[in-house]
């Protein structure tokens, strides 16, 4: 039995604490915070509850996976689960409006003939069949295998089979997400629907490689899920079970430096001075945290896989409405701008901005743990935003008008607001900016992969979304078992088969 020191209490953190507990360690969580979630909060008020951090689960089979493998209870007795149907709802600026159905080809085909024109379907449906191929071929070396060695392969090798498209007397293939969109859909509100899904993650489309297909696609094949009583309720239901495995949970406990003997990670000291002794050290932390944490050692050499660079993060506006939720509402409406050139520069170029009119996704669960009673609604707006960006209320502001078109009376029906910004998850996360880590992609020269599992230290190991395979609830639970199974089987894990 091995005693292993977790530094963080987040959802990768967490996954790997259940899983090395099952296989038999003594397994100590360090959380700097007064309670366990990352970048999963949960924020009550006046009866209202509303979820800070992601709000929706894709690939909850990374989650049912966990709780099969750490005990008898599966995923669906420890939380309710319930798949989102439309599965979004989506505005444009011209008026056109549709609402796509959950995990359904030939619902999807069908709402967009009716909304755009025939044929729309058509090119949405043969592009996921696309996005399909480059899922096949990027799941397993992405998200089931610690990071190859020679990463670079991965990093050259763009997994999506582009059409082939002619452009002054020559023939081209889409490298970009953009160009996937402006060759291959050929509308732009197509357009729009698939680079949300890029910018939902904070990805500028123009840069993000062709192979981010996968991400609509994974919404897509796998659906889109809910959790009743909002995320927070996964988080809870994971630190019950590293509870019901003996994990030992210590908050309020920061940690100070990783502890060294022989070269070797050795344990934790925290800030009061107390040393932790330990055979392995799991920190579910950000790469500039996790050097902070090493005195004198770089973890990170020009051989390995860099940090993600200009990552973005979200603005969060919280709302306690009068009236009660409409039976006919969507769980999820998309808000596209107007003006997608001057969202897109204001968010990735070199005068970092909030739109005039930006993308706002507005979440409305029917769900009535969230509420006081049946005559009040709780909804949250979401944005994405450059990290580390003052946010003025003149900003929130426009925010709110951008969402009345998907909540008509939202002037008259807020009782009160409640606003998260980049600073609150710096604050919560010890992320520089309040950065969200994105998913790793392949191709893109390796600048959407994550820094591998292992690190230079021996017996120091990442997790989380800012370690391989990257953010994300699904990417942070996959992350959890990579480790796990490096610590449980050595350096020699291939990962499950």
């Amino acid at each position: 039995m091995a005693r292993i020191a977790v530094i963080g209490a987040g959802m990768g953190a967490m996954a790997t604490a259940a899983r090395l507990a099952v296989a038999g360690h003594r397994v100590v969580v360090y959380e700097r915070a007064a309670t366990y979630g990352g970048a999963v909060r949960r924020f009550e008020r006046d009866g209202f509850a509303f979820d800070t951090g992601p709000g929706l689960l894709p690939l909850p089979a990374v989650y049912r996976d966990l709780f099969v493998k750490t005990g008898k209870q599966p995923l669906e007795e420890c939380v309710e689960l319930v798949q989102v149907d439309p599965s979004s709802r989506h505005l444009f600026a011209d008026g056109t409006q549709m609402s796509l159905p959950n995990a359904s080809r030939a619902g999807v085909v069908a709402a967009l003939d009716e909304a755009l024109g025939a044929g729309a379907g058509e090119r949405w449906g043969d592009f996921l069949v696309r996005a399909r191929e480059a899922w096949d071929r990027t799941r397993r070396p992405l998200l089931e295998e610690p990071l190859w060695p020679n990463w670079s392969v991965l990093a050259d090798r763009e997994p999506y089979p582009s059409v082939p498209h002619k452009k002054l007397l020559r023939t081209r293939r889409a490298t970009t997400l953009a160009e996937v969109a402006a060759w291959e859909l050929r509308d732009p509100r197509l357009t729009a629907l698939l680079e949300n899904h890029a910018l939902a993650y904070g990805l500028d489309p123009r840069t993000a490689p062709a192979g981010a297909a996968v991400l609509p696609y994974m919404e897509h094949a796998f659906g889109t899920w809910y959790v009743r009583g909002g995320i927070g309720e996964l988080a809870r239901a994971m630190y019950e079970r590293c509870l019901a495995r003996r994990v030992e949970f210590r908050f309020d406990a920061s940690v100070a430096r990783i502890a060294e003997k022989n070269g070797r990670a050795a344990g934790v000291e925290l800030d009061d001075g107390t040393v932790e002794d330990a055979d392995f050290v799991v920190a579910g932390v950000a790469p500039g945290v996790l050097d902070g944490l090493v005195p004198g050692t770089a973890l990170r050499g020009a051989d390995e896989v860099p940090p993600q660079r200009g990552a973005s993060s979200r603005l969060t506006v919280l709302l306690a409405l009068r009236g009660g939720r409409p039976e006919e509402a969507a769980h999820r409406t998309v808000v596209h701008t107007p003006d997608r050139e001057d969202e897109l520069s204001r968010l990735f170029g070199e005068r970092p901005g909030l739109p005039a009119a930006p993308t706002v996704t507005v979440s409305r669960p029917d769900d009535p743990a969230l509420v006081p009673d049946a005559e009040h609604e709780a909804a949250t707006l979401t944005v994405t935003v450059p990290s580390g960006l003052p946010v003025s209320e003149s900003a929130v502001e426009r925010v709110l008008g951008v969402a009345e078109r998907a909540l008509p009376g939202l002037r008259d029906r807020l009782l009160w607001h409640e606003v998260r910004t980049p600073a609150d998850i710096a604050e919560a996360t010890g992320v520089d900016g309040g950065a969200v880590p994105a998913p790793a992609l392949a191709a893109a020269d390796g600048r959407l992969l994550h820094p591998s599992n292992s690190t230079r230290v021996p017996g120091l190991f990442a997790v989380g979304g800012w370690a391989h395979p990257g953010g994300g609830l699904p990417h942070s639970g996959m992350s959890g078992a990579l480790v796990a199974g490096l610590i449980v089987e050595g350096p020699e894990f291939r990962g499950s088969q």
